[in-house]
């Protein structure tokens, strides 16, 4: 039986300043900043079909199943952490052709209508905008955790 409560979906795009499948592959590589396994202090990574992702930083673990990986378009995959309060979200990357650059569109649905789960929209732009700098003026910007999170309230 499905959970009741309520839910929402946040939506984050961007514009690289890259080709398609360039832009598909480093969403996928832990060397890329900006995506979450750059950021990770610990990572398992097995992007394939029901391959599995692990992640900590700074105590806090994420971990998922890979559902789709349709290469060069969409990667989707399921996400859990403290911030869903433990339960499975859902994580759809779409990249689309636009000119010589890519649209790259992140959905986080199933989030929890909670402080902690709409504090996942400040994370993925964060994210994004790290990873959206590493091609385009070829700067290496620094992650910093702080700038991604904000704290959970006790």
């Amino acid at each position: 039986m499905k959970n009741s409560k309520k839910t929402i979906e946040i939506k984050v795009e961007r514009t690289i300043l890259a080709p398609l499948r360039e832009v598909f592959d480093g969403w996928l590589d832990p060397k890329i900043p900006g995506n979450p396994w750059n950021a990770a202090e610990k990572f398992i990574l097995d992007p394939k079909v029901d391959g599995l992702f692990y992640w900590t930083l700074k105590g806090t673990s994420h971990y998922g199943r890979f559902t789709e990986i349709e290469r060069p378009g969409r990667i989707q995959h399921t996400w859990v952490s403290p911030n869903t309060l433990g339960e499975e979200s859902t994580v759809t990357v779409t990249f689309k052709k636009q000119g010589e650059d890519t649209l790259m569109t992140l959905t986080h649905s199933d989030l929890p209508d909670t402080d902690s789960g709409r504090g996942h929209e400040k994370g993925w732009n964060y994210f994004l905008d790290v990873f959206r700098e590493q091609f385009g003026n070829g700067s290496r910007k620094k992650y910093r955790w702080d700038d991604a999170h904000t704290p959970v309230k006790k």
